[in-house]
């Protein structure tokens, strides 16, 4: 459904409003280039992949319908760009191939979980090590930003997708589902999977880090 003030964006991109065009760009334009990123590896493909979908846009804004947000529209056409680029690059498979149910790396291991003897049966054995006791300070943390930064640019190119419209832009589910082609259902595995990956990265990592400090 068409968001509260789209209305009046779409009619003034349909009468060929420059300044309309430029805000719209201003809004989008970094959030496209994440999402990109997803999918495409070089700048200079993040470009490509941006441009041809802001020509789309314009070229096809006479059919948005207003089934969607604006906002979902336009990153539905990148998304379809991207893949179209990724494919002919060859670097790419079926976005809405999840893989098998266990990927190797889907969280944390049986481990790390008290058994049906302990104390509390399901909770933590070894609970994950906290950022520190200030998270914000630690959320600011050049080096652990990079961590996080590295192990989603690792994810498969449709848990990078969901997590960064989700965790990096704050999109709801069905949004994300809706902009991505694929099912909520979907949207919500994709996530988990992508969250469990990050979090044993810097898990790893801060474990990593209190070793060296001992």
């Amino acid at each position: 459904m068409v968001m509260a003030g789209d209305a009046a964006v779409v009619e003034a991109l349909r009468r060929g409003d420059e300044q309309a065009f430029a805000e719209v760009v201003e809004r989008f334009h970094p959030m496209l280039r994440r999402i990109a990123r997803g999918y495409v590896r070089t700048d200079e493909a993040v470009g490509d992949v941006v441009q041809e979908t802001w020509i789309a846009v314009l070229r096809g804004i006479d059919r948005f319908e207003g089934r969607s947000s604006l906002r979902t529209w336009v990153v539905s056409i990148l998304v379809n760009v991207a893949r179209s680029l990724a494919v002919k690059e060859a670097r790419t498979v079926p976005f809405t191939s999840l893989g098998p149910a266990d990927d190797g790396v889907a969280g944390f291991g049986p481990e790390r979980f008290q058994g049906p003897d302990g104390e509390y049966p399901g909770h933590w054995t070894t609970p994950p090590t906290p950022w520190t006791e200030d998270p914000e300070a630690s959320a600011l943390a050049g080096e652990t930003r990079a961590v996080v930064a590295q192990a989603v640019a690792a994810l498969p190119e449709s848990q990078r997708a969901v997590i960064t419209l989700r965790d990096v832009d704050g999109w709801t589910g069905p949004e994300v589902a809706a902009a991505l082609g694929i099912s909520e259902g979907n949207q919500r595995v994709l996530l988990h999977r992508a969250r469990a990956k990050v979090r044993l990265a810097l898990d790893a990592h801060l474990t990593a880090g209190e070793g060296r400090a001992s």
